[in-house]
């Protein structure tokens, strides 16, 4: 597998046309004030976040872009989860279709071990984090037999995800 830059990164991923996202840690970096914003007064707090991010999905959906997305979380969820659940809801008005996996519904799926990107079903990139959930290496493939592997992978577990209108986190 080759590493790439952010740049690299983010050049493929506004050329694909079908984006696959598998996010499987419960806490990623997010600004301290932000979370304490919504912590505080909830999404309304948080608001003009929410609006860009919706703005962001409506422009890649415009342009044909297609995004399906499984957040495989532990239970209760962690406050970073409860974050994004309670602001998800613009994000999917908008056009991407995100569902939720609890961990005990992925015990016998063979995922990968990070967080992936399957990218028009060819490519394929990983974001690995260091322990504090910063960016060590982001890693790319276009091997077939890789693709189809996590493309499968992908696949399983989105049978089994639930979608985020129809999930009730604990």
């Amino acid at each position: 597998m080759d590493s790439i830059s952010m740049e690299r990164r983010n050049e493929l991923i506004d050329a694909a046309v079908r984006v696959l996202k598998l996010e499987l840690r419960d806490d990623y970096g997010v600004d301290q004030a932000l979370l304490a914003a919504w912590r505080g007064s909830g999404s309304a707090a948080v608001a003009s976040f929410i609006d860009q991010w919706a703005d962001d999905v409506r422009v890649d959906f415009a342009r044909g872009q297609r995004t399906r997305r499984i957040r495989v979380v532990s239970e209760p969820l962690s406050e970073y989860q409860r974050f994004i659940f309670d602001i998800q809801d613009a994000a999917v008005d908008a056009g991407e279709d995100i569902r939720w996996l609890p961990r005990r519904f992925a015990s016998t799926l063979l995922l990968p071990g990070n967080d992936m990107f399957v990218l028009d079903e060819a490519t394929l990139m990983f974001n690995v984090l260091d322990g504090a959930n910063q960016c060590a290496e982001i890693q790319f493939a276009d091997d077939p037999g890789q693709v189809k592997s996590c493309l499968g992978a992908f696949e399983a577990a989105w049978a089994r995800a639930i979608p985020h209108q129809d999930y009730r986190p604990v």
